[in-house]
């Protein structure tokens, strides 16, 4: 393209930009009084949370405790009140989910999960998080967010029209990638800003704002702990999206917007650690009875009915659509998946005619707990080897597929596919109460008790010392004070 042709491109982008902000509005943002650049007014902000409120409960569940509910709620009033838009009416949820996690809505629907909560240890800490939420809200992040997202895909339209060459694919990528790295940068900014914006709500609201770094420790040392995790299954560590997730790197800018809200705060900033524990004693931690739960190397499903074992000292990670068993360094996995039944097939047919598969080696019917069941060796397309296991129960297919990183390892691990479909069976009436899910439990610490002697005793799967440290705040190496209250599971 030549130096005209550059030039006019360059021009007409601009066109587009100014014509878009000459289409679109500015508001005046609630908390620093500026005009920000929006498309859509407070009516259209408040409709998207009311709208999309649904959608979040369909998908997470709403957590089945009301006292929990109030608790939270009313916390989160405590900070609404004293916030920049203490006109709107703010509906705080646990949501059912084991993940840790807390996000906001525009328009004042705000969530936290129950799988963060188990992992905060104060009413202070509580408040924080709920705090940052209404940060964003406040001061419209989700909004900001949007309308930048718009403006990107406007510009893009415009700049398409007066420069064809735009609409070309590799054009449109970078778009993207320039589009992408401009939200990234406001979402940076946005995470600091909600993170002063909380601290001041706390301070106003009479807790200790320090509590805001409190919670960024615990998220730092989760992100620290799944990342170990992920390298024994030999897999890359996932970025963590959730709250905080785009702090930046310069943790100073943190702790001075911290130490700003010091000017809001009150003699005596409440932390309320035994009033917070007290109220998630007997709270659901993890798996949900719904989704299945993990107990030792086994899995229980009540719903479904069934247990399973798997290998001892196997990484069990249990998924919307499947459980997944991974070996350490990811030397071998198996993963298990629940297909309904419509025709009358045999195991072996329904592996050749409902999964495709008809290349099948060393074939042989089983029979676990009496059900009917079929496995067999397959080829899969990089040349190494899988086995692939059927087994039926009521009108459900329950398909195994397992496999070895490297093809001569395969033999080694066959025993093991073969022993874990083979300690498939029936739930029965005295593992009912395993299939029950876990539970947070409060007690104070006795004499001779610590982290090791508490985690030889614990049903949590993986790494359980390690857990334990991390649900009371002393990952990855600190200990626990005689006569101190300590959350355990059960």
């Amino acid at each position: 393209m030549g130096t005209s042709r550059r030039l006019l491109q360059s021009l007409c982008l601009s066109a587009g930009a100014l014509l878009f902000v000459i289409l679109s509005g500015c508001a005046q943002n609630p908390v620093s009084g500026k005009n920000d650049f929006v498309m859509m007014n407070e009516d259209s902000e408040i409709s998207i949370g009311r709208e999309n409120h649904p959608k979040i409960i369909a998908q997470y569940g709403r957590y089945e405790d009301e006292a929990l509910q109030r608790y939270v709620q009313s916390v989160g009033d405590k900070l609404a009140v004293v916030s920049h838009r203490d006109d709107l009416i703010y509906r705080f949820t646990v949501l059912d989910s084991p993940v840790i996690n807390a996000f906001a809505l525009p328009g004042g629907y705000i969530y936290i999960t129950r799988g963060l909560m188990a992992y905060l240890n104060s009413e202070a800490e509580l408040a924080a998080v709920l705090g940052h939420e209404i940060g964003h809200v406040t001061a419209r992040h989700g909004v900001r967010q949007q309308s930048a997202a718009q403006a990107a895909n406007i510009g893009y339209m415009i700049g398409a029209i007066l420069v064809p060459e735009l609409g070309q694919a590799g054009s449109r990528d970078l778009f993207n990638v320039l589009g992408g790295a401009l939200l990234s940068g406001y979402g940076r900014e946005h995470e600091l800003e909600s993170d002063g914006l909380g601290a001041e709500y706390l301070a106003r609201a009479g807790y200790e704002p320090q509590a805001m770094l409190d919670v960024i420790r615990v998220l730092k040392n989760q992100a620290s702990f799944a990342e170990m995790e992920a390298k024994k299954q030999g897999k890359e560590p996932q970025a963590y999206h959730g709250v905080f997730a785009s702090h930046p790197d310069n943790d100073t800018r943190l702790q001075n917007v911290v130490l700003a809200a010091n000017q809001y705060k009150m003699a005596g900033g409440k932390v309320n650690r035994d009033v917070y524990l007290n109220h998630i004693d007997g709270m659901a931690f993890g798996d949900s009875a719904k989704q299945g739960v993990r107990h030792g190397r086994h899995f229980y499903h009540a719903d479904m009915g069934f247990v399973l074992g798997f290998p001892l000292n196997w990484q069990i990670n249990n998924q919307t659509d499947r459980i997944q068993a991974i070996a350490d360094n990811g030397e071998a996995f198996i993963e298990v998946l629940a297909d309904d039944l419509n025709r009358r097939l045999t195991p072996l047919q329904f592996i050749q005619q409902r999964l495709g598969i008809e290349d099948l080696k060393g074939g042989m019917t089983i029979s676990p707990d009496g059900l009917e069941g079929y496995t067999a060796i397959t080829e899969i397309p990089n040349g190494g080897l899988a086995r692939i296991s059927v087994v039926y129960l009521d009108t459900k297919a329950f398909i195994f597929l397992s496999g070895s990183k490297e093809e001569k390892q395969f033999s080694q691990f066959d025993v093991d596919f073969l022993a874990t479909v083979n300690s498939f069976h029936r739930l029965k009436q005295d593992e009912m109460a395993l299939a029950q899910g876990q539970k947070i439990v409060i007690k104070t610490v006795g004499r001779n008790e610590s982290y090791t002697t508490l985690s030889a005793q614990s049903p949590i799967s993986n790494s359980p010392l390690l857990q334990l440290r991390l649900l009371n705040g002393h990952y990855p190496d600190g200990n626990l004070s005689q006569q101190q209250k300590v959350k355990l599971v059960q």
